[in-house]
């Protein structure tokens, strides 16, 4: 491995976002991800103030979703949700555009959505990430929200929420990270479940990822880099993402 454990580490945010799991599950996959020292949990808004309380003073950030996971909230909705999840302790939102209104090519519709969460998240020095959902769309639409993200500053561009058709694609990471413009990042979500795959990935440009298959992802780069194996307190729990 051609560098460090936190190198690998913090690329991930944690997902707790399948509506399945319970309160064990949510409060064992905190204490995993501050365990493995990973970037962030991206949790259900409805368990960020207690996210941020397990997470203080870890080092891992408390984060979540706006508009999840389809994206078809009013942007008034979705501002509100935001004000929420600030209040709550959340540092990053991941915000959903609005699809139909992108595949209907109501590009004023979706720029002031994105500026609207964005203005508020950089008013209380947050960070937003802007999913595109690119299963659904035709690249000329994902190029355009690049350019449009960019001139906004969102923090974050990103493929999926994880719930579509599909995840990242090698193909629509090198459209995003050839339209971006810095300082916006570029976020692979759906998967991103191993090792090899979250190096080729940053290899490519890319800053972070959602995985719920963090230990599965990290556990390997801690036994090349002869580190000792991660010990938490944990629950059975199986998630996709």
């Amino acid at each position: 491995m051609n560098c460090s454990y936190h190198d690998a580490s913090k690329m991930i945010d944690h997902a707790l976002l399948m509506p399945t799991l319970t309160t064990e599950e949510l409060e064992s996959g905190c204490r995993m991800a501050a365990a493995y020292e990973v970037a962030s949990v991206c949790i259900m808004p409805y368990y960020v103030a207690r996210c941020t309380d397990l997470l203080k003073d870890s080092g891992v950030l408390p984060s979540t979703v706006i508009g999840f996971p389809h994206g078809g909230q009013a942007t008034s909705t979705k501002v509100a949700e935001s004000e929420q999840a600030i209040a709550d302790g959340a540092i990053e939102l991941d915000m959903v555009i609005n699809i139909s209104a992108a595949l209907s090519g109501r590009w004023q519709l979706v720029t002031d959505e994105i500026k609207a969460i964005t203005t508020l998240a950089h008013e209380h020095q947050r960070k937003v990430k802007v999913i595109f959902e690119n299963c659904y769309l035709q690249d000329s639409q994902k190029q355009r929200l690049c350019e449009i993200c960019c001139e906004l500053e969102a923090d974050w561009i990103k493929t999926s929420t994880g719930f579509g058709t599909s995840g990242a694609t090698m193909p629509d990471l090198e459209l995003m990270l050839a339209h971006r413009s810095l300082p916006t990042q570029v976020k692979a979500a759906g998967g991103v479940r191993d090792l090899e795959t979250l190096l080729k990935v940053r290899d490519m440009g890319v800053s972070r990822v959602g995985a719920s298959a963090t230990a599965a992802i990290l556990d390997p780069a801690r036994e090349q880099l002869g580190l000792d194996p991660v010990q938490y307190e944990s629950s059975n729990n199986s998630n996709g993402y």
